[in-house]
C-alpha cells in the first residue's frame, strides 16, 4: 500500500468519538467505530486512534493508506472475528481450530489479556494450554530418545560390518549376535536362559552357604564349604570364564572390549575367584603372609556382583541403569532435599528431646533418627518420649513424604522414557537380517520419522477442534 512520506503528519488520524476507522486484517476489511474501540484503551486498535504521525501509525500496523485511510494489518483474518466480538461484547472466545500457542500470540498482538476470556472457554482455554506444554515435553524427550536409539543402532550396524574384513566374518558375526543379543534366534534365548539359571544358582548357592544347617565342619573343627555348594560354585565360574572368553573372542573391537559395562560386569564377576585362588597359594606357600586370607573372604563377599549379570538379559536393568546415570541432577536433588530435611528436624529433636530422652542427647545421634523418619523407613528403635518431641517427628514424617515424592516423580518420568527407548532398539536389532555382507551402513531416514510426528499431532488437533459456543455472536460480529 503506499501513504504519505514518512516524518509528515497525519490528517485526520485523531479520531472523533463518533468516527469510523477502516481496518484490513489480512483481506479481511471492516468499518469499526472509534468508541466502540475506545471502550479498551490498552488495546492496539485503540491506540491507533491517538496517533499523530506516520512513524506512530507505523509502529502499531504493517501499513497505512492515507488516501483510504485504511490501517492494514498482516495477521491471521481467520482470527480477527474473534478481536471483534471482544470489542462489540467486552468477552474473549477461544478460536478451537488454532493451535492454543498461535491463539495465545495473537490475542497477545492485539493487545488483549488472556483475563477477558469468557467463563465457557477459560477452564478449556488453560488446560489445553498446560497439556500442549506437557506434549511439547514430551515430544523434546521423545525426539532426544529417538535420536540416542539411532545413534545405538548405527553403532550396532557399524560394529556388524567390521566382521566383513575379518577372517571367518560371517560365522563370527552369527556367534557375535548369539552371545550379544539374547532373543536375536532359537540359540541366543537358549544360551540367555541358561545363563539366567547359572546366575541365580550361584547366588543361591552363596545364600545357603551362610546358613548354619548346611554348614560343615573340617577335622580341626574350622568350617569348611559344602562339596556339593563347592561343585556348583566352580560350574558356575568355568560357565562365566567360557561364556565371557567367547564374547572376546568373536568381538568386533576387541581393544574396546572391555568399555561396555556389561562386558566389564562380566569380568568382576569371576575375577575375585581367581584372586582368590592366587591368595591362597601365595597364603600357603609363605606362612608370613597368613593374613591374606582375610583378603580372601572379603573378595569371596564380592560374588554378589554376579547379580549384575541379569543385566545383560533384562530390559529392565538395563533401563534403570541408563536412568540413574541421566538422572543425576534429580539424585542430587533427592540428596540435597534430604540433607537439609534431617539438619533441620535433627536440631529440633534435640531441643526438645535431650532432656527426656538418652538416645536423642546429641545432635548426631538425631541424624540418624531423622533420616530414618524423613525416609520413612521408621525402625523404632529411637522414638521421641515428649509431646513435642513427636509433634517434631510427625513434621518430619510428612516432610519426608513431600522431599521423597517430588525428585522420585521425575526419575519415574525417566525410566519410562528409556525403558520405552530400549524395548524399541532390541526390537530392532532383533529384525536385522545378516545373511549376506553388509556393502554399507543402512540410513535411518529421519524426514520419514518426523512427518509420521506431524501428521500424528495434525491429527490430534483435528480431533480436539469443536464448535465453540461463541460462534453466533462471532457471525453477527463478521456481517
Amino acid at each position: 500500500m503506499t501513504g504519505q512520506v514518512r516524518g509528515e503528519p497525519v490528517r485526520g488520524a485523531h479520531m472523533d468519538d463518533n468516527a469510523a476507522i477502516r481496518i484490513n486484517v489480512g483481506g479481511f476489511k471492516k468499518r469499526l467505530q472509534s468508541d466502540t474501540l475506545s471502550r479498551f484503551p490498552e488495546t492496539r486498535l485503540a491506540r491507533l486512534l491517538h496517533c499523530q504521525s506516520k512513524e506512530s501509525i507505523l509502529e502499531l500496523c504493517d501499513d497505512y493508506d492515507d488516501t483510504e485511510k485504511e490501517f492494514y494489518f498482516d495477521r491471521n483474518p481467520a482470527l480477527f472475528p474473534y478481536v471483534l466480538n471482544f470489542y462489540n461484547t467486552g468477552r474473549l472466545h477461544v478460536m478451537a481450530e488454532l493451535c492454543i500457542f498461535s491463539f495465545s500470540q495473537e490475542i497477545e498482538y492485539w493487545g488483549i489479556n488472556e483475563f477477558f476470556i469468557d467463563s465457557c472457554c477459560s477452564s478449556a482455554y488453560h488446560c489445553r494450554k498446560m497439556d500442549q506444554d506437557r506434549d511439547d515435553w514430551e515430544d523434546r524427550s521423545d525426539e532426544g530418545s529417538t535420536t540416542s536409539s539411532f545413534d545405538e543402532l548405527l553403532e550396532f550396524y557399524n560394529d556388524a560390518t567390521k566382521f566383513d574384513k575379518q577372517m571367518l566374518g560371517s560365522a563370527r558375526r552369527r556367534m557375535w549376535l548369539i552371545l550379544d543379543n539374547p532373543g536375536y534366534s532359537v540359540a541366543s534365548r537358549i544360551i540367555s536362559t541358561l545363563s539366567i539359571l547359572v546366575v541365580l544358582g550361584s547366588i543361591a548357592t552363596m545364600c545357603m552357604n551362610s546358613m548354619s544347617e548346611f554348614s560343615l565342619l573340617d577335622s580341626e573343627g574350622q568350617p569348611t564349604e559344602d562339596p556339593r555348594f563347592e561343585t556348583v560354585e566352580h560350574f558356575g565360574i568355568g560357565w562365566f570364564t567360557l561364556e565371557l572368553v567367547a564374547r572376546f573372542a568373536v568381538a568386533p573391537d576387541l581393544l574396546h572390549f572391555f568399555e561396555h559395562p556389561l562386558n566389564l560386569i562380566d569380568l568382576v564377576s569371576i575375577l575375585p575367584f581367581y584372586l582368590t585362588l592366587l591368595i591362597n597359594l601365595v597364603a600357603e606357600s609363605s606362612p608370613t603372609l597368613a593374613n591374606l586370607g582375610r583378603v580372601a573372604q572379603v573378595l569371596r563377599l564380592m560374588r554378589i556382583f554376579r547379580i549384575l549379570k541379569l543385566a545383560r538379559h533384562s530390559t529392565g536393568l538395563r533401563s534403570l541403569g541408563a536412568t540413574l546415570r541421566n538422572s543425576y541432577k534429580e539424585v542430587g536433588l533427592l540428596l540435597l532435599y534430604l540433607a537439609v530435611g534431617v539438619s533441620f528436624f535433627s536440631v529440633m529433636a534435640y531441643t526438645v528431646e535431650k532432656e527426656d530422652s538418652e538416645d536423642l542427647s546429641t545432635i548426631p545421634a538425631c541424624w540418624w533418627w531423622a533420616t530414618v523418619s524423613m525416609t520413612t523407613v521408621g525402625y523404632g528403635d529411637v522414638v521421641p518420649v515428649s509431646v513435642a518431641g513427636k509433634l517434631t517427628a510427625s513434621a518430619c514424617i510428612l516432610a519426608g513424604i513431600l522431599v521423597v515424592v517430588l525428585p522420585i516423580t521425575l526419575i519415574f518420568n525417566k525410566f519410562s522414557l528409556f525403558y520405552k527407548r530400549q524395548k524399541q532398539l532390541e526390537i530392532a536389532m532383533r529384525s536385522c537380517d545378516f545373511d549376506e555382507e553388509i556393502k554399507e551402513v543402512p540410513s535411518v531416514n529421519l524426514r520419514n520419522y518426523y512427518a509420521h510426528k506431524v501428521k500424528s499431532l495434525m491429527a490430534s488437533l483435528s480431533n480436539m477442534s469443536r464448535s465453540s459456543p461463541s460462534e453466533h455472536s462471532l457471525n453477527e460480529s463478521i456481517h
